[in-house]
């Protein structure tokens, strides 16, 4: 077997006290050119690589999945494969970190008829697909997504990217992978923050395309959440969603919703000693997208409260100073990728339960929403 690894650096995730899912049968998810399987990791590889003649199989992972996550797939360890460890964290996807994986995979001598497995959150998926798709013009990848976020929305739809000089994945492209395995039992090795994190594009889901599902789900009352049933629920909108807009051309852009100003918050906060992670940030960004939904007339103020009330119930730690910098903001947000002539373009709400996209906002409004969650966490 041949290993290669990167830096190594230890972290422990806390305990979670999440029961054992309900007993996974094996679901499978068709969606355009590839598949979502949802069960056992272990059977869904073996029964992936049955039949196909790989010339090297290479997964990818960071120091937490390689720790907590490779010990469960007890059929990869019994198959020869390459090892490429890489640094956790937002602020290693970047074209640097490409880069090394790239010439890994030349020193391991990887062909154009090699198989890479990305065991890990969205970073890896993103970044490991990325690096996948320009090798060679693009060799075949599975994600094997082992975060709350990547299983029910980073995995899915192809989009592939890199952060570049602070901007959130602004190098990248669509590419679909081969396969998505997405194995709920993962969740269990998940620190409690990253669990939130992930929770908080369970909610978007939720308030953008099914109303039922946001009054249900108990907003941070994990103990009493069906997992099993939820993330499933989860992974059907987005589908749906992304199949009916594979390259976010028109309705896939109502998934962007709280990601406008979410993103450029997630982006400066890079530069502080305690970024935020990817779910901390969006649910900033969906309460301030909701006030400006609310200013435009698109919902009740009894609808914004009930949005920031379930929000803040989860979300109440969110540093005040990256709120504060609303010029900052406004600034990285002239680079977002949903710009078209110098207009800054955001997908807000209807209604719970249905979203809208390409709505040109001012930076009054922008500054109003800020405002506005500075006041209700204060």
């Amino acid at each position: 077997m041949l290993i290669s690894y990167l830096t190594l650096i230890k972290t422990k995730p806390s305990r979670l006290t999440l029961d054992d899912p309900h007993t996974l049968k094996m679901r499978e998810i068709s969606v355009a050119d590839y598949s979502i399987v949802y069960g056992d990791a272990n059977r869904a590889i073996q029964g992936y690589l049955k039949g196909r003649d790989y010339s090297s199989i290479t997964v990818i992972v960071d120091e937490n999945t390689r720790e907590h996550c490779l010990p469960r797939l007890d059929y990869l360890q019994s198959v020869d494969h390459n090892l490429i460890e890489i640094n956790s964290g937002e602020v290693h996807k970047i074209l640097q970190t490409c880069e090394t994986i790239w010439t890994q995979k030349s020193e391991l001598y990887v062909d154009r008829h090699g198989l890479v497995i990305n065991l890990g959150g969205g970073v890896i998926g993103d970044m490991g697909g990325f690096a996948a798709s320009c090798y060679m013009r693009g060799i075949d990848f599975v994600q094997v997504p082992t975060t709350l976020l990547s299983q029910v929305d980073a995995s899915i739809g192809g989009k592939l990217a890199v952060d570049f000089r602070g901007l959130k994945n602004f190098i990248g492209l669509f590419k679909n992978p081969n396969q998505v395995i997405v194995d709920p039992q993962f969740i269990k090795t998940l620190p409690r923050e990253e669990l939130r994190s992930g929770y908080a594009e369970m909610l978007k889901h939720a308030l953008i395309k099914n109303a039922d599902i946001w009054a249900r789900l108990p907003k941070g009352d994990w103990d009493e959440t069906d997992w099993d049933s939820e993330i499933y629920q989860s992974i059907l909108i987005k589908k749906a969603v992304v199949e009916a807009d594979p390259t976010e051309k028109g309705l896939r852009k109502i998934l962007n919703f709280g990601h406008t100003i979410g993103h450029a918050v997630e982006s400066i906060s890079f530069s502080t000693p305690t970024p935020l992670l990817h779910g901390e940030a969006i649910a900033a960004g969906m309460i301030c997208e909701a006030h400006i939904s609310l200013q435009r007339g698109y919902i009740t103020t009894e609808q914004l409260d009930e949005i920031t009330q379930g929000f803040l119930t989860i979300y109440n730690d969110i540093d005040l100073d990256l709120l504060n910098r609303a010029d900052e903001i406004i600034t990285v947000l002239s680079s977002d990728k949903k710009n078209r002539g110098g207009k800054l373009l955001f997908s807000l709400l209807d209604h719970i339960g249905s979203g809208n996209y390409n709505i040109d906002v001012s930076h009054e409004e922008i500054k109003a929403s800020l405002a506005y969650l500075l006041t209700r966490l204060k």
